[in-house]
Parts: C-alpha cells; sequence; structure tokens
C-alpha cells in the first residue's frame, strides 16, 4: 500500500475532486459552486492528503497565523475513514509551523465532535459573547 502523504501544495490538489465531495457530500456546502471552490483554496491555507497519486482528503485554514485560525471543508472520502487518516490529518495542521501561537482555534462540526475533541476543541467558553451571520442555503439559488 502507497504511504500517505499530507501536502499544502495547492498544485497537488484534485479541484475537482474537492468540488466534487463539497457540492455533493458535505452538509456544510451543498451546490457550492466551483469558482467559490477555486477562490476558497487561493485564499486558505489548504491541506490536501494523498495516497500515492490519490488524492483522498482536504481541509482548509483560513487564519491571520498570528492570533486565529478556523478550520474548515474538512473530509476524508468514506471509504479510507476509520483508518486514522483524519487525526493524521488534524495532527498535521496543528503542527504546522505558520499555526504555531494562536490565540483561537474554531470550527463548526454536526458530527466529529469527538474528533476534534482529541486535539483540544471544547464548546464555545463563553457562547453568549459570540455571534455570528448565517446565510442559509447560500449555494441553492433560493
Amino acid at each position: 500500500m502507497p504511504e500517505l502523504l499530507i501536502s499544502t501544495d495547492k498544485t497537488k490538489l484534485n479541484l475537482a475532486l474537492v468540488h466534487k465531495f463539497l457540492s455533493e457530500e458535505s452538509y456544510w456546502a451543498k451546490n457550492i459552486p466551483l469558482e467559490i471552490v477555486k477562490q476558497s483554496v487561493e485564499n486558505s491555507l489548504c491541506f490536501g492528503v494523498y495516497l500515492g497519486e490519490s488524492q483522498i482528503g482536504f481541509a482548509r485554514v483560513i487564519s491571520d497565523f498570528s492570533t486565529f485560525a478556523y478550520l474548515a471543508d474538512v473530509f476524508v472520502l468514506s471509504q479510507y475513514r476509520r483508518k486514522g487518516v483524519s487525526k493524521k490529518l488534524m495532527e498535521f495542521i496543528k503542527e504546522h509551523p505558520s499555526l504555531q501561537g494562536l490565540r483561537r482555534w474554531m470550527l463548526a462540526t454536526s458530527d466529529a465532535q469527538e474528533l476534534y475533541r482529541q486535539f483540544g476543541f471544547r464548546k464555545l467558553s463563553k457562547p453568549a459573547s459570540m455571534m455570528e451571520i448565517v446565510v442559509n442555503n447560500a449555494y441553492s439559488g433560493s
């Protein structure tokens, strides 16, 4: 079996695969247009997960690289889940030199709290102080 590789080299990313997963399989970015995916990749620190020449996972971090990071669009293709791939990806992300010493990390997840707890994520300590703007069905055209 080929060795697992995690890389921040954006030229290696299979954008068609990332777009397909996000637009068709994710619950958070259903119907996201390809152009939006491309722009989000351009403006984020991206992590591709590869087995041999095939991309099997992805994540991106939006950050000022000084105080704050938001972890987004994390996925591992279904046939590679439950094999430790997401843990290796998270270890790689948390150890990345550009993401050290940050005051706050955030993410939103409906189904992977146990994974992220292993890497220090917790429920909001002061949820009353947090605010958001949510645009429901942003990519559905309605």
